[in-house]
């Protein structure tokens, strides 16, 4: 119970130092992830590989998408 309780007061703790994050993609990729990794037990463990999945494939597109703009602007 002590270290449960520790945990969470740490948590909690480093939760006030996090910036502001962009969520793009992470939010859907984190809920499908940890869906995934709940089915092999490790649901947190799952839910940050679909963040971070989530967050790039974000990236992957607005990357295309800032490519196929700026031609048309020049």
């Amino acid at each position: 119970m002590r270290k449960t309780m520790s945990a969470a007061v740490l948590a909690m703790g480093l939760v006030g130092f996090a910036g502001a994050a962009e969520a793009k993609g992470c939010i859907k990729g984190a809920v499908v992830g940890g869906i995934a990794g709940h089915a092999v037990g490790h649901t947190f463990a799952g839910a940050a590989a679909g963040c971070a999945l989530g967050r790039h494939q974000a990236n992957k597109r607005q990357r295309t998408r800032d490519e196929a703009v700026q031609p048309a602007a020049r």
